[in-house]
């Protein structure tokens, strides 16, 4: 009961600052009411009242929602707390009384006619203030070249998922820009210092600096209008947006300018040189500190309006000039502090990923130096990584400050079928029952998005339950026949396949990266085993191909069938690199030129085949994205080079090599499987002309292959070509047989 109580008692607190701009009850309700409108259209709309009501959350504060109507001729009524709240009940009236489906991939929404009664009123609140969503990176990896049709979709997706916190993070260079003019800072040097569109989330954090840049005018201007819509829109339903404070970093030209200030250079970050990384950090006792800060908040207020919850990390995945608690509590206050000089009811909203990602710096009295450096409730601390590896149980609850229970789920916006649903399940209860709890709410804080949708199907769910759902084997049957309309066996016994497999990963081993060796560079040192049974991957594939006759005409279906070939054919490029490094240890010439030469120049382009029949697992309309945004060829082939930096090489000589990998075609055909055949063809002349293998001269013979990549111009395909399930049967035709007789 004491857990329960000190959450409350912080949810309050944080309450009272975050509240003031919520909007009144009748424009939340239009929004939720315009929501409906695009997603269900005109018509079946008009058959829903949706009205905002905050006396429903006003004995316990959270939000609430309350269902009731329908049935022949009758309208179905939905009332939230809130906009969200009333766009979470819809969702729910959708998901459990209609059998609909909403994803990032697309939905299924084919009502029955009437609407179904709710048999008796229904009222659920949810157990938490906060249901959070985004992570700083999820900014480079997803979002970065989107437009505003692409954000408002993305924004109904989080009310209908009842998310009513997340980042609101675009547009900040063009008020940092104002900041360093007005500073004395020439905008050659500005110029200089901001990252490419790609690698902003790095730059925002300090630990890049001028990599990918400059940024155009053209990119501030257009950054701004789509703040201010994403703003408008989100306070419209009553969300809380997230913007960006100040946290220490500056660039180097601050020193040309004012020669006394205190600076440290911090160290480099992810293999980048001190050209671009090495950024410098005020030191908390200058006198400038608070001058940046306060006027950077200042302009942004001015500019975009304020909800009163900031975001700023000082120390992410770089380690602090000194492990002294009493820098580390300056360093923290003098974040806080300028905050509060502009904003009086400012909260902090901190990613915990730096106690997770360094723990032996991060001991109990360097922790404890941060959380008792800010007022207790004026600090929200995200558990980012809460799922695998939880940060509130050494801590103590983060000693006493409030924190949302985050999955993080995916790393560089990877694809691969994965999760940890057993533990994402069980892991928002278990913290609210942690003695002495602070947690506030439950979070999505994914590096990327577009994958795995069950596994955020599950946690946005969790935000508005208070239990674990009883039986994940009837969830996830329940999913399968909602997300392609209706019922079918196969499909329901290969999602239970899926879910003891692929999704059922446990333990702090469990990270959602995909490090297959199709997506890496090869050697003859890479790793293939994985936590779960491959058959099961296999069989359930076999499981929804059996299902095309009944399920074809779905979209959902098609797509899940692609990503589980694509799944298959990753395990057979496992399966067929441990054929061919055998053979090559061996001295097995033939087994080499036959492994070798299916997996390169068969398995791979089949792959590639598979995937452009699909437009949302094409390398043309990803990079498209990145050239619609431009105003010029110049600008549009800039963007473009940006992004397939970040999809291949991430940093100039491949500093992150591959961390941001994708399966998509023209990806497949012209960057991974070029590499594979390299390797292959140095393997064979390895044992023709009896010399070592020489990984270090393979590495910069394929960084000429990589580097050609991303500097190529050609335009990839923006629409699909052949048909999804015949070239997924084919595939299955070909390699499942041997599979099953062990005779690959």
């Amino acid at each position: 009961m004491e857990a329960v109580t000190v959450a409350a008692a912080l949810g309050f607190l944080l309450l009272a600052g975050a509240e003031g701009s919520a909007g009144d009850e009748a424009r939340e309700a239009a929004a939720a009411q315009a929501l409906l409108v695009r997603l269900l259209g005109p018509g079946p709309a008009a058959n829903f009242s949706v009205s905002v009501e905050r006396s429903l959350a006003a004995e316990s504060g959270l939000d609430t929602y309350r269902l009731s109507g329908g049935g022949a001729g009758a309208r179905v009524r939905v009332a939230g707390s809130t906009g969200v709240a009333a766009a979470a009940g819809l969702h729910r009236y959708l998901r459990d009384f209609c059998g609909c489906h909403v994803a990032w991939s697309g939905s299924q929404l084919r009502l029955p006619q009437p609407l179904p009664a709710v048999p008796k009123e229904l009222t659920e609140a949810t157990p938490n203030r906060y249901r959070y969503y985004q992570n700083v990176c999820t900014q480079s990896y997803s979002f970065v070249w989107w437009d505003w049709a692409r954000w408002e979709r993305e924004i109904d997706w989080m009310a209908l998922n009842g998310i009513n916190l997340a980042l609101a993070w675009s547009g900040q260079e063009a008020i940092w820009q104002r900041v360093y003019l007005t500073l004395g800072l020439t905008q050659s040097e500005i110029d200089e210092y901001f990252t490419g569109p790609a690698f902003l989330a790095w730059g925002r954090m300090g630990n890049l600096h001028t990599w990918g840049g400059p940024l155009p005018r053209s990119w501030h201007l257009k950054q701004l209008y789509l703040q201010h819509r994403i703003l408008d829109r989100m306070r419209s339903l009553g969300m809380i947006p997230v913007l960006p404070a100040f946290a220490g970093h500056v660039p180097k030209a601050i020193t040309r300018v004012f020669p006394q200030v205190n600076v440290t250079q911090m160290g480099s970050w992810g293999q980048f040189n001190c050209s671009y990384s090495c950024s410098f950090l005020l030191a908390p006792g200058d006198p400038m500190f608070p001058i940046i800060g306060s006027l950077f908040l200042q302009e942004l207020t001015k500019e975009f309006g304020t909800d009163h919850i900031y975001g700023a990390d000082t120390f992410n995945e770089m380690q602090p000039p000194s492990s002294e608690p009493s820098y580390l509590a300056a360093a923290t206050a003098a974040v806080y502090e300028a905050m509060i000089t502009v904003d009086p009811d400012a909260v902090w909203l901190l990613q915990g990923w730096l106690f997770h990602h360094q723990p032996q710096f991060w001991g109990p009295a360097q922790v404890g130096a941060v959380m008792r450096a800010v007022p207790r409730g004026r600090l929200l601390v995200l558990d980012l990584f809460a799922e695998t590896q939880p940060v509130y149980i050494r801590t103590a609850s983060f000693q006493g400050q409030p924190f949302i229970w985050c999955m993080l789920h995916n790393f560089g916006g990877n694809h691969g079928l994965f999760g940890t649903l057993e533990t994402v399940n069980q892991g928002p209860a278990a913290a609210r029952l942690f003695p002495n709890s602070t947690m506030v709410g439950t979070g999505m804080a994914p590096e990327g998005i577009g994958q795995n949708e069950v596994v955020y199907a599950l946690m946005a769910e969790l935000g508005w339950r208070k239990d674990p759902v009883p039986d994940l084997g009837a969830w996830v049957a329940s999913f399968a026949d909602r997300r392609y309309g209706g019922f079918h066996q196969d499909a329901e016994a290969a999602w239970r396949l899926l879910l003891r497999s692929v999704y059922n990963c446990s333990g702090e081993a469990c990270v959602g990266h995909n490090r297959s060796p199709l997506v890496r560079r090869p050697s003859l040192q890479m790793h293939t085993t994985v936590w779960y049974n491959q058959s099961d991957v296999f069989e359930a594939w076999r499981l929804l191909l059996a299902a095309t006759p009944t399920l074809a005409a779905s979209p959902a279906f098609r797509y899940d069938l692609l990503d589980i070939t694509r799944q298959a054919a990753q395990e057979l490029v496992s399966l067929y690199y441990g054929e061919v490094r055998t053979a090559y240890l061996n001295k097995e010439l033939v087994h080499l030129l036959k492994a070798g030469g299916i997996l390169a120049y068969e398995l791979l382009p089949a792959l590639d085949e598979v995937l452009a029949s699909d437009s949302r697992f094409l390398l043309g309309s990803w990079l498209e994205q990145a050239r619609a945004v431009a105003v010029s060829e110049a600008e549009a082939h800039f963007f473009e080079q940006n992004s397939r930096y970040q999809l291949t090489l991430w940093g100039p000589a491949g500093n992150i090599l591959d961390y941001a990998n994708k399966q998509l075609a023209g990806l497949v055909s012209d960057y991974y499987t070029p590499r594979w055949q390299l390797f292959v063809g140095a393997l064979v002349e390895s044992l023709v002309q009896d010399i070592p293998f020489q990984q270090r001269l393979f590495d910069e013979n394929v960084f000429q292959l990589e580097q050609a990549f991303v500097l190529n111009t050609w335009r990839y395909p923006t629409q699909p070509k052949g048909d999804t399930v015949d070239l997924a049967k084919r595939l299955f035709l070909k390699y499942y047989p041997q599979w099953v007789a062990g005779s690959l």
